[in-house]
């Protein structure tokens, strides 16, 4: 009763004089200290429970210990309670295997989550909503919805926080199919009342540009709260509905609406050129009296309404008076500055962020490098693009790239800023050009400039900027008649020119103009006015005319008919662009021969963004996600085969699905095929004889099943072979071991069984890492292991292995990183491990008994996991 009411003295006190305790008692105590976030007094108070000999911890003390556990600097704490369960065996409690999934996720670790969910043996609801709602939380959104996909056609019925988190994912993916078929499913189960499923559907669909549907759900609605309104607030501002946005809210509070801080921060968002800046300072007047005023989200929102506003000062007003600021308070108000070209005090801000120990972000360096482009700081400038990967280890996005040859164009180094462009490590997409194309405008060079078109068209041929900027430059050096061709074609291709637009508040009344604008009500009046001030005004019936842009010259001829390409990845391919070598993905050889495909879907994606930092699996293939979830989606062609010149077909993170082509597995000149992160299924074909020249492959995180066909033994070239996170449930075959230049061998998270088989140690020379976790792999680790002397990584963990672990191990002197756990692992641990000088993370959980000695190992290890009891 004392922890409820949250009087944890007097519950303390009254502990302390019991005469007799019980396991509930200490649990109470600890769950009341956690539960009001006092977590050293909780954890403490668990220690003394482990260390008593008169109590013993129960499933209920590990499950409110767990509950307390988040963040990544409590990972730690986590994996010795995983530990602690293991060796009391309340791991094989649902309930504890639950708290575990759930702990793992927040601690940011999804494969040992993943990993426990995977040893439950009868999962429960909560157990499949773990880990769909974890996999969600931490933006692995298209692997939540494969889960969740998996658990409907499960015995396992979901409930409405499993289609809550399966909501959440959709949102993630912009995936409007998956979330409209949700919203069936929910309407059919009777939950489509809950507030928070409407408010997750009305996120779905504000996500995937259907406002409509969203305002429908939200119509319809019986009972409203804060997070509806704050959705449909957030969902009008997103797809460019400031009116309503704005109308709304008036609306809601004249209704009395309970305001708070995320719904403000919503409606604050939609304030810029066009809103009107009087209702922004009435609202900040309003969450002032509300007491709400210096809630950190409401007063980032208020620093960026006036700064798109154009009251600077009211921004830095609002930023001072902040008593905590977060990265975003402080990326907000550098921004300002240099959305408002005050350069020197955004430099001299982003000084006092770093004394305040605050860390940047790859926005912070966004506005750093306008603010720099603004006030000529060319050196410092290039210093900020540089430190970003040297010290802070970000990798630049094409808008910092854009950003420096902006700021190269205005200092009127346009030869420099095309020898940029040039020497970029990543292929330079529209925004780039578009900025060189812009200073070219600025400075009239018509040779600099025509390059930039070039480009330009290849990346973006439907941009207006390309005619637009072409035709500035050549006004500037007066070459009339290329101009009047410039417009002529743009006119005759239908590319229509954005129409400029601007915006007035006079007595709180909002009047917009745009260009050549005939229909406004005081038009005749604005005309007659400008017949005054200007001596020739530019009227809608002098407009010049445009024409064409050239015609298509070439044609890859892949077929695209079972492509889906909703998000236009594939935007480039096509007549509009000539040149078929410089579209989205293709590379080409001798005679604009097709060498390589490579299309990286998943750009917010968690594993593609942890994946892609690196090269494939130490090959020489860089995978760059594309932005913003952005896809393909259907499935592979046969069509792709007629590429007889391809060597590269590199299509991860993307949404292909059904089974791969048998047309693919006879091309002769394919070295590498890359499908990682689809939804390909089937099994694989029996006939691998055509791809003799095969060198990687990398089916991993898929749904292929069944087994390795002896025929993939005909591809004895191969160097990386994965099959990762599949449905494969046969045994490993023998001829894994035939691979003389095999580097890698993944096969983790499949269902495979049998033993390891010896031969893996008979050519492994040149085998770099080993990862065969989370299968079902009986028998102990094959001494011919030993063989593999340049092996890196071993990961062996969660199987069925048993028997000592080989004493051969400790002739690895280059292995790195070692993980044996959640195995049945007994005997001693043999000292020649300590052999292993170069082993930096050592994992040994297992079910030990006796626990073993492991002061003979004599390493210092990052990690050196024995299933202890938390210390």
């Amino acid at each position: 009763m004392y922890c409820k009411c949250g009087q944890l003295r007097d519950a303390v006190h009254l502990f302390e004089e019991m005469p007799l305790r019980d396991t509930v008692s200490w649990n109470s105590l600890i769950s009341g200290f956690l539960k009001v976030g006092n977590l050293e007094t909780g954890f403490g108070y668990f220690k003394l429970l482990l260390g008593s000999t008169e109590y013993m911890f129960d499933h209920a003390s590990l499950t409110s210990v767990l509950s307390a556990c988040g963040g990544k600097e409590l990972l730690a704490i986590v994996t010795r309670l995983h530990a602690l369960a293991i060796l009391s065996g309340y791991h094989r409690d649902v309930t504890v295997g639950n708290a575990l999934i759930t702990s793992y996720f927040r601690c940011l670790s999804l494969e040992l989550g993943m990993c426990v969910f995977y040893e439950i043996p009868e999962r429960n609801v909560v157990t499949w909503t773990a880990a769909i709602s974890g996999m969600a939380q931490n933006e692995y959104y298209a692997g939540s919805l494969n889960l969740f996909m998996e658990m409907y056609h499960s015995p396992v019925s979901p409930n409405g926080l499993t289609y809550l988190a399966a909501l959440t994912a959709c949102s993630g993916l912009q995936a409007l199919m998956e979330g409209a078929q949700i919203h069936g499913v929910v309407c059919k189960m009777g939950y489509q009342s809950d507030l928070c499923i409407e408010s997750a559907l009305m996120d779905v669909y504000s996500k995937c540009g259907c406002v409509e549907e969203a305002w429908r759900i939200f119509e319809s609605a019986e009972v409203l709260d804060e997070v509806s309104m704050t959705v449909i607030l957030a969902g009008f501002a997103q797809n460019g509905y400031g009116e309503e946005a704005t109308r709304l809210f008036v609306k809601m509070v004249k209704a009395g609406a309970y305001l708070d801080p995320n719904m403000i921060s919503a409606i604050l968002g939609v304030f810029g050129i066009g809103a009107s800046q009087s209702l922004g300072v009435q609202i900040h007047s309003m969450v002032t009296k509300k007491g709400i005023a210096s809630n950190v989200f409401v007063c980032n929102g208020l620093i960026n309404m006036y700064s798109k506003c154009g009251e600077l000062e009211g921004s830095v007003k609002v930023f001072e008076g902040m008593l905590k600021k977060n990265q975003v308070s402080w990326n907000s108000m550098i921004a300002a500055f240099a959305r408002h070209g005050d350069g020197l005090r955004a430099l001299e801000l982003y000084k006092q962020m770093k004394l305040a120990g605050v860390e940047p972000t790859d926005v912070t360096f966004l506005s750093l490098l306008h603010a720099c482009s603004h006030v000529g700081l060319l050196h410092t400038g290039m210093e900020f693009l540089q430190s970003m990967e040297r010290t802070y280890g970000m990798r630049p996005r094409m808008e910092h790239y854009a950003c420096v040859v902006d700021m190269l164009g205005r200092a009127g180094m346009l030869r420099e800023a095309k020898s940029f462009i040039e020497g970029l490590r990543v292929k330079p997409d529209a925004l780039v050009w578009q900025a060189l194309l812009g200073a070219c405008s600025i400075y009239g060079d018509v040779d600099v400039g025509n390059y930039a078109a070039e480009q330009l068209a290849l990346a973006a041929p439907d941009s207006p900027v390309l005619f637009v900027s072409l035709a500035n430059i050549y006004s500037s050096r007066g070459l009339w008649k290329e101009r009047a061709r410039t417009i002529k074609k743009m006119k005759e291709i239908g590319v229509a020119k954005d129409t400029g637009a601007s915006w007035i508040e006079i007595k709180k009344k909002i009047h917009s103009f745009v260009v050549a604008d005939r229909i406004h009500q005081q038009g005749d009046d604005v005309y007659a006015v400008l017949t005054i001030y200007l001596p020739d005004p530019v009227l809608p019936s002098q407009n010049p005319t445009h024409a064409k842009i050239w015609d298509a010259k070439t044609e890859i001829t892949l077929s695209l008919a079972s492509i889906s390409d909703p998000y236009r990845v594939l935007s480039s391919w096509g007549s509009n662009n000539p040149n078929h070598c410089s579209w989205a993905g293709v590379s080409c050889g001798p005679g604009s021969r097709v060498a390589a495909l490579n299309i990286t879907g998943g750009g917010n994606s968690l594993s593609c963004a942890r994946i892609a930092q690196f090269p494939l699996y130490g090959f020489w293939i860089r995978r760059n996600c594309l932005g913003g979830n952005r896809k393909i989606l259907g499935k592979l062609s046969a069509a792709v085969a007629k590429l007889s010149e391809l060597k590269i077909l590199s299509l991860p993170f993307n949404e292909l699905s059904g089974e791969i082509p048998a047309e693919i597995w006879g091309m002769g000149k394919l070295q590498v095929l890359d499908l990682e992160g689809n939804l390909i299924s089937g099994a694989l074909l029996s006939q691998f004889s055509g791809l003799r020249k095969l060198k990687v492959l990398n089916l991993g995180f898929n749904k292929i099943f069944g087994g390795m066909p002896s025929s993939l033994s005909n591809c004895t070239g191969l160097q990386v072979l994965s099959l990762a996170g599949n449905q494969l449930n046969r045994s490993i075959p023998g001829f894994v071991g035939g691979f003389m230049d095999l580097s890698g061998l993944h096969l983790s998270f499949n269902l495979l069984s049998g033993s390891i088989p010896v031969e893996i140690g008979d050519n492994c020379g040149k085998m770099e890492h080993l990862e065969l976790s989370g299968n079902y792999l009986t028998g102990g680790i094959p001494r011919e292991i030993a063989k593999c002397s340049g092996l890196k990584t071993l990961l062996l963990y969660s199987n069925l292995l048993e028997e000592v672990l080989p004493s051969e191990l400790g002739q690895l002197s280059q292995l790195q990183v070692m993980d044996v756990s959640r195995n049945n692992f007994g005997g001693p641990i043999p000292p020649q491990i300590s052999n292993c000088t170069s082993l930096s993370i050592l994992v040994l959980a297992n079910s030990w008994n006796p626990l073993p000695n492991v002061s003979i190992l004599g390493g210092s290890y990052s990690m050196e996991k024995l299933a202890l009891p938390v210390d």
